[in-house]
């Protein structure tokens, strides 16, 4: 079997080199075009070769987190864009489209999020222990892609930006209701205050620890009249009320394509007739696939990233129109590349909180995703939604000259909170 094996990672590798170096003395040389990326890594024995071979996109991530596998020469970051470059090479095999097959059949179930269910896989990743959080997100708790308009941004300035932005394509006014949808931690609910004062804020979640902590006056600077953000556990589905704007960052990767026409039928019914409503998502560039099996399985439990074309259809069936669409390209590499970085500052103080397993598994999802959307893959987009056409301004004018105030704002009220909770 090992040289049926060895043949087979020989076809794999079409644009720079693997070799693999077993504990067993064996080694294989894989060696496409020249250009590439040059990597060795090892592997404990022959079982993880098979695993490796068979279902690499679970397998290599289980089997670097649980130490069966590790970088000789090169970095992880090598392997990684390696692995990238070549999963052309992968997915036109018959072993790759007969893996992507079972792994469809297997998606198209775990991804109908019945409201219990949908709570469990908010809870699989949310609750973890608070201090993972506060070592590598920003002062406002963005666990969504930042903005970067220049090159040297600071992670801390391009969610700043990020917020502004939002708030900006709210078109936010004295007096309104606003529900946010997935609220998180509770970062943009306090930042929507500081923007408008006068606005009462909803927020609503399904995780436990963001409720808890959104509720326990965080890190968050207030507004001049004290006043704080409402939250709730709650699922989207369960609204009754109506709301002049709705704002929803980072939660729709998590409904599920069986759930997209509801989740915006639940929309087009909860906002007002002239209000407005924002979505941020994850998407995808290309034909609508299943989950990676290992982000699923360790990571984001449930979710499933939309194409445009999915998006457009849904929206359409609760008769809303797009005023506004943004296509964030690299946004999210660059958030995420931040957030790699500061994990890795603090890896060692992470492995006290967990083990170096859970260490290995975030460095490895932290990077994987980045090289996810530098591939080419993914994007975010930011869809603005109305019961009208009229609802907005006539033109963008409005968003670039309001998202600079907003940060003005922030800025005036961060130096009155308490120190930035990452460096506790």
């Amino acid at each position: 079997m090992y040289h049926i094996y060895k043949r087979l990672i020989q076809k794999f590798i079409t644009v720079g080199s693997l070799q693999i170096e077993m504990k067993s003395g064996r080694s294989i040389i894989a060696a496409g075009l020249a250009g590439g990326y040059a990597v060795t890594i090892g592997l404990s024995d022959e079982r993880a070769l098979r695993r490796m071979i068979c279902n690499p996109e679970l397998s290599i991530g289980e089997l670097y987190m649980d130490g069966d596998l590790w970088i000789i020469t090169g970095t992880l970051e090598d392997f990684m864009i390696l692995l990238h470059d070549n999963v052309k090479a992968w997915d036109t095999h018959p072993i790759g489209r007969l893996s992507r097959h079972f792994h469809k059949i297997r998606a198209a179930l775990k991804t109908v999020n019945k409201p219990a269910k949908a709570k469990r896989n908010v809870a699989h990743h949310y609750d973890l222990d608070d201090r993972l959080y506060n070592k590598f997100l920003d002062r406002w708790r963005q666990y969504s892609c930042a903005y970067f308009d220049r090159p040297d941004m600071s992670l801390d300035e391009a969610q700043k930006l990020k917020l502004a932005r939002i708030g900006a394509k709210l078109n936010l006014k004295p007096g309104l209701s606003v529900l946010d949808i997935g609220c998180g931690w509770g970062g943009l609910a306090y930042a929507l205050r500081l923007f408008e004062p006068d606005t009462n804020i909803t927020g609503i979640t399904l995780s436990d620890a963001q409720y808890t902590y959104a509720n326990q006056t965080p890190d968050f600077p207030l507004a001049a009249d004290k006043k704080r953000p409402e939250f709730a556990l709650a699922d989207y589905r369960s609204l009754s009320a109506q709301f002049d704007r709705i704002v929803s960052v980072g939660m729709f990767e998590h409904v599920g394509p069986q759930n997209f026409t509801t989740y915006f039928q639940m929309l087009a019914k909860s906002l007002k007739p002239d209000g407005t409503a924002l979505i941020h998502t994850i998407a995808r560039f290309h034909t609508p696939k299943p989950t990676n099996p290992w982000i699923e399985k360790y990571i984001f439990s449930g979710g499933y990233l939309p194409d445009i074309g999915q998006i457009n259809k849904a929206v359409q069936k609760a008769g809303l129109f797009i005023t506004d669409i943004e296509i964030m390209r690299l946004h999210y590499a660059e958030t995420l590349k931040a957030w790699r970085e500061r994990f890795l500052e603090h890896r060692d103080e992470l492995i006290q909180i967990y083990d170096d397993t859970f260490a290995r598994m975030w460095e490895f999802y932290l990077l994987g995703s980045e090289y996810y959307f530098r591939s080419g893959a993914g994007m975010v987009l930011q869809i603005q939604l109305a019961h009208r056409q009229d609802a907005v301004p006539l033109t963008r004018d409005y968003i670039f000259k309001t998202s600079k105030l907003y940060v003005k704002r922030l800025c005036q009220h961060e130096h009155s909170g308490k120190q930035n909770h990452y460096q506790k």
